[in-house]
């Protein structure tokens, strides 16, 4: 699983003075000051010059409801919890990656799974296709276990494109615990794509 960069270091150079090579630039998740902190003194816990936060807080976002939580780095190893919805915010065995289906899998591994799903229908010919698996590899890292992300040759399962009136490609089918909730028809943005994974994340 990936987290969100937990600090922004800027430039060396900053305001027309130069820094010591051991300095570095941390902007406050809390308020947006810059704060200058040498490198040896992170080891501590430094804390925001203005409002006091502490600088080496993480924001992480639950992959159940999208609510963004805020924590010290060192309690990732106490399986901390979503202060909105009290679902795990470290998913340990997640798949990071997309899942090959097939029409004899596509029932146990989307039509019965709680949660979401969202279903690649592509084939090896289709350049659209090719544009778009990178992305959907990027998502999936992403997303690992709040998000299942398969992908289904229509050339080689017919059963299952046919079922779902596959008629053009690349098309994505969401999915909400078995049941289709939206589809996307032709190569989309990665951040379009992932205004509709938060969407059926939120669904009850």
């Amino acid at each position: 699983m990936t987290f969100p960069v937990r600090m922004e270091i800027i430039d060396k150079k900053i305001e027309g003075k130069t820094m010591r090579q051991e300095d570095l630039i941390i902007r406050c998740l809390n308020c947006g000051t810059k704060n200058r902190i040498p490198k040896e003194h992170m080891r501590h816990r430094p804390v925001c010059g203005r409002c006091r936060s502490n600088l080496d807080d993480m924001i992480i976002r639950c992959l159940n409801c999208g609510k963004k939580n805020r924590m010290p780095e060192n309690r990732l190893h106490n399986r901390p919890f979503c202060g909105s919805c009290g679902a795990p915010l470290v998913v340990m065995g997640a798949q990071f990656y997309p899942l090959d289906i097939t029409d004899g899998t596509f029932t146990r591994e989307v039509l019965t799974q709680k949660g979401s799903v969202i279903v690649d229908c592509w084939a090896p010919w289709c350049g659209p296709c090719r544009l778009a698996a990178p992305i959907l590899d990027e998502l999936a890292a992403k997303y690992a276990g709040g998000v299942k992300i398969a992908k289904l040759n229509v050339d080689e399962n017919p059963l299952t494109a046919s079922h779902y009136d596959i008629r053009s490609i690349p098309t994505l089918l969401l999915f909400k615990d078995g049941a289709l909730v939206t589809r996307l028809v032709g190569l989309r943005t990665k951040e379009e794509i992932e205004r509709h994974i938060l969407a059926i994340m939120k669904k009850n």
